[in-house]
C-alpha cells in the first residue's frame, strides 16, 4: 500500500508505480492506493487524485480505494498511513511504503517474514532530544514501554553506548509490514491517538510533530513480536528500495543507477504527458537540471552529509523544488 491524493503524492504514485513494474517485472501481489476523501479531518481540502494522474495509476494495475481519515487529516498529513491501515484485507501480509520511494531492483525477490514484522532503519537520531536536565533517552523510550505494558529490555541494542540514541528501538516509517494490517492498524491509531491526547510527564518537552507515527511504531512492532530488520531486508533502502523524501534529494543523495531507473521508468510518452505537469519532474527529469544541476553540486561528498544540509544547499541554491 501507498498514499496517494491530489498534489505532490499523485505524481510520487506515479514515479512508485512506474519504477515497480520496471525494476520488479516479477511482483504478483496486489497494490492498493489509499486516497483519502475530503471529508472528516481532510474536510475542506482537495484530495481528489486528478483523472490523468488516476488513469496513469490504474493503467499501472494498482488498485485505488478511498477511505475516511477521522483523527489526523490535515492536522498531521502522516497520519494517513496510520489510518489508511483499514482499507485493507483483514489476516493478509502486508507491507506499506511511503509513496516517495523509488523502486530499483526485485522486490518480488525479497524474503519478508511477516510474523516478525520490521520497518526501515533509514533515519537519524530525530527524536527524542532529552533536555539537558532529564530524562535522558532510556527513561523517556521506557516510559512508553510501561504505559502500553510492554517489555522493554529486549528492544536495547546493546552494542551502543548507554544514553546514546541508536541503543533503542527506533524506525522510520517510510516502510513496515506485518502480517495483519487490522491489528497492526488498531494498535497504531490507538497508541498514537494517546500519547497525542495524553502525552506522559516524560514527554513534557518532546515535540510530537512530525514524530509521532515514529514514536509509536517501533511500540507496535515489538508488541507483534517484530524488531530490527535482519540481513534478508538489506535490499530495502538499498539496492531494491530508495527513499528519497523529495526528488531533489533524490538527485542530491542517490547513485547513478536510482537516477537512471527513475528517468527509464517515467519516459514513456503516456506518463511524461502527466508528469511534466508537476514543476520537479518537469525541471529535474524531463528538462534533465537533476543531472546537470543538482547533482554535480554533491559529487565530490567523500563523507555521509546530515539530510538537514542538504537540504539547506538546495534551498540556497534554487533547487528546493517539491
Amino acid at each position: 500500500m501507498i498514499i496517494a491524493q491530489a498534489g505532490r503524492l499523485q505524481y510520487e504514485a506515479i514515479i512508485f508505480l512506474a519504477s515497480l513494474r520496471a525494476s520488479a517485472p516479477g511482483w504478483t501481489g496486489r497494490v492498493i492506493v489509499a486516497e483519502p476523501r475530503a471529508e472528516g479531518a481532510w474536510a475542506g481540502h482537495d484530495t481528489v487524485i486528478a483523472d490523468g494522474c488516476r488513469d496513469l495509476i490504474i493503467g499501472f494495475g494498482a488498485q485505488i480505494v478511498s477511505f475516511t481519515a477521522t483523527h489526523f487529516g490535515a492536522s498531521y498529513p502522516q497520519g494517513n498511513k496510520i489510518e489508511a491501515l483499514q482499507v485493507l484485507p483483514t489476516g493478509e501480509p502486508f507491507i506499506f511504503f511511503d509513496t516517495d520511494t523509488l523502486v530499483t531492483g526485485p522486490l518480488d525477490q525479497v524474503a519478508f517474514d511477516t510474523r516478525r514484522p520490521s520497518a526501515s532503519m533509514r533515519r537519524e537520531g530525530t527524536w527524542p532530544l532529552p533536555p539537558l536536565y532529564g530524562p535522558g533517552y532510556a527513561a523517556i523510550w521506557k516510559s512508553l514501554y510501561d504505559r502500553f505494558g510492554l517489555e522493554f529490555d529486549g528492544t536495547l541494542d546493546l552494542t551502543q553506548p548507554d544514553e546514546h540514541w541508536e541503543r533503542f528501538l527506533y524506525f522510520n516509517a517510510g516502510w513496515f509490514f506485518g502480517a495483519d494490517p487490522a491489528e497492526f492498524g488498531r494498535r497504531f491509531l490507538e497508541w498514537a491517538l494517546a500519547l497525542r491526547d495524553d502525552p506522559n510527564d516524560e514527554l513534557a518537552c518532546q515535540a510530537m510533530d512530525p514524530w509521532l507515527d515514529q514514536i509509536v511504531l517501533p511500540l507496535v512492532i515489538h508488541s507483534l513480536g517484530g524488531g530490527r530488520p535482519g540481513p534478508e531486508l538489506d535490499g530495502l533502502d538499498g539496492g531494491i528500495t530508495n527513499h528519497y523524501r523529495k526528488l531533489p534529494l533524490l538527485y542530491a543523495q542517490f547513485d547513478h543507477h536510482a537516477i537512471d531507473v527513475l528517468e527509464d521508468a517515467v519516459a514513456p510518452k503516456p506518463v511524461k504527458r502527466v508528469l511534466r505537469d508537476w514543476e520537479p519532474a518537469r525541471k529535474l527529469v524531463y528538462q534533465q537540471k537533476g543531472r546537470t544541476k543538482v547533482q554535480p553540486i554533491f559529487a565530490d561528498r567523500s563523507q555521509p552529509v546530515k539530510e538537514k544540509v542538504i537540504r539547506n544547499q538546495l534551498k540556497s541554491r534554487g533547487w528546493w523544488l517539491i
